[in-house]
């Protein structure tokens, strides 16, 4: 029981601390608010486990679509997915050593920008664009803007919020006494 409340807690607190700053740095642009989620969902991961930093991997991209970050409704699926793959390849490859940790925020960058890149460019504004713009659920605009939002952008805020996680993290984990 106490476990469960430890992770709720956990969890809760730093899905806060998203909130907060999807809100707060959503004027900054693409490259500010992704960094800031992306050390969010790295912190999360490596300080509370799998399970906190997938529940957070998901929800993150519904409450940026209710902040009006997130573009079109169509991208959450493929944002939650990106996210899932950066949180779960951190969390299995990265260890205690530092070098292990570096490998991981790596590779989990790469695999996240090249998950995004395949959904969105590839598949949504690819493959499925046109029945996607005549259901309505994809304008004309982003079909456009889309495919250059989830490329490169997607590797430096990965690559940025890993590194500050990295960073941040023996610090937090010596606050939290882990």
């Amino acid at each position: 029981m106490r476990k469960n409340i430890r992770w709720i807690t956990e969890t809760a607190l730093l899905l806060a601390l998203l909130v907060v700053l999807q809100a707060a740095t959503k004027g900054f642009g693409q490259l500010v608010t992704g960094s800031c989620v992306n050390a969010v969902l790295a912190l999360t991961v490596l300080l509370c486990g799998m399970a906190s930093g997938v529940t957070i991997a998901l929800i993150s991209p519904v409450l940026a679509y209710f902040l009006g970050i997130a573009p079109q409704l169509v991208v959450v699926p493929a944002i939650m997915a990106g996210n899932v793959v950066f949180v779960v390849l951190l969390r299995l490859i990265a260890g205690e050593a530092l070098g292990s940790r570096v490998a991981a925020w790596l590779l989990s960058a790469v695999a996240k920008f090249a998950a995004l890149y395949l959904l969105v460019a590839k598949i949504i504004c690819g493959l499925a664009a046109a029945p996607l713009l005549d259901a309505g659920l994809l304008k004309e605009p982003m079909l456009k803007a889309l495919p250059v939002m989830f490329a490169w952008p997607q590797l430096f805020t990965a690559l940025i919020g890993g590194a500050v996680a990295l960073v941040l993290l023996p610090v937090l984990k010596k606050a939290l006494r882990r």
